[in-house]
């Protein structure tokens, strides 16, 4: 429902913003909370598998990863987002140590040039992985 990225949007007014959910009604709750939060960055919302339906690089990827879904499909939302960094692109994970961290940054270790810890709170880990 786009909170990560709306929180964001608030504190850098002049970046831009693409969306991405497969849950339609996630979608419908973003654009809702966008126009709540009178967000005015350029945000692009799309649903997509992964990156199925998304277009080019960016420099910065944020997930919170769809765990329920399955280690296959987390797994590939991570090498997906390598293969839309540009070339100095970030990777920033929020993932619980007890739904599967441990697997995600070792898959991210060996996709990824660094991988860093960057907080941990109460189970949650917010990893950052750079191309």
């Amino acid at each position: 429902y786009g909170v990560i990225s709306i929180v964001l949007a608030k504190q850098n007014p002049g970046y831009s913003f693409t969306m991405v959910d497969v849950n339609n009604r996630s979608l419908e709750l973003t654009k809702k909370n966008i126009e709540l939060n009178r967000i005015e960055n350029k945000v692009e919302i799309i649903e997509s598998s992964s990156f199925d339906n998304v277009k080019g690089d960016f420099d910065i990827v944020l997930t919170n990863p769809p765990i329920r879904a399955g280690k296959k499909i987390v797994h590939q939302i991570m090498i997906d987002s390598f293969n839309h960094l540009s070339e100095s692109g970030e990777l920033w994970v929020v993932i619980q140590k007890k739904q599967g961290m441990a697997s995600c940054k070792k898959l991210l270790e060996e996709t990824f040039s660094s991988v860093e810890v960057i907080a941990k709170n109460k189970g949650y880990y917010i990893l950052k992985a750079s191309k």
